[in-house]
């Protein structure tokens, strides 16, 4: 795991692969919970019967689900502890290639792509590829912004 602990640190490594993740197993009760918590209780997601005979051939994961394990598959990447906030800034881009078979496993190659000093703090652009086990299609690529905000002095 690479931790930076300073804003220096961060802008001196972008452009930088930070490396993989840990494989995550997505399963039912994941996608689930997740149906529950938003509401989106299509069936190709909740209704295992009923996707069986689907062309997905089964359940498949919220796209956005896949996109919210970003922050827990980065964890074994990638630490900001430069001593200030850490704040969601937006997306640049997402794209779901692939559908996301429940049942199997992901995990993330994360890239710090950019990383510039702004009047708030270091605005820094991950590129998070969260590849599915076995399939040569990634379920997920996005590119996400945080924002790095000093620590007061």
């Amino acid at each position: 795991m690479i931790v930076f602990s300073s804003l220096e640190d961060v802008i001196a490594t972008a452009g930088t692969d930070l490396g993989v993740s840990a494989w995550l197993e997505v399963d039912q009760a994941r996608v689930d919970a997740f149906a529950d918590a938003t509401g989106d209780h299509q069936w190709i997601h909740v209704d295992p019967e009923r996707a069986a005979a689907s062309t997905f051939g089964g359940t498949i994961a919220h796209g956005f689900l896949t996109l919210s394990l970003l922050p827990r598959l980065g964890a074994d990447v990638f630490r900001f502890d430069t001593g200030g906030a850490v704040l969601n800034y937006g997306l640049d881009k997402v794209r779901f290639p692939a559908p996301l078979p429940v049942g199997r496993r992901v995990r993330s190659h994360v890239r710090l792509d950019a990383a510039e000093e702004t009047g708030a703090g270091v605005r820094a652009r991950l590129v998070h590829t969260v590849e599915i086990e076995d399939h040569p299609r990634p379920a997920c690529v996005a590119e996400t912004l945080v924002l790095l905000v000093a620590q007061p002095s």
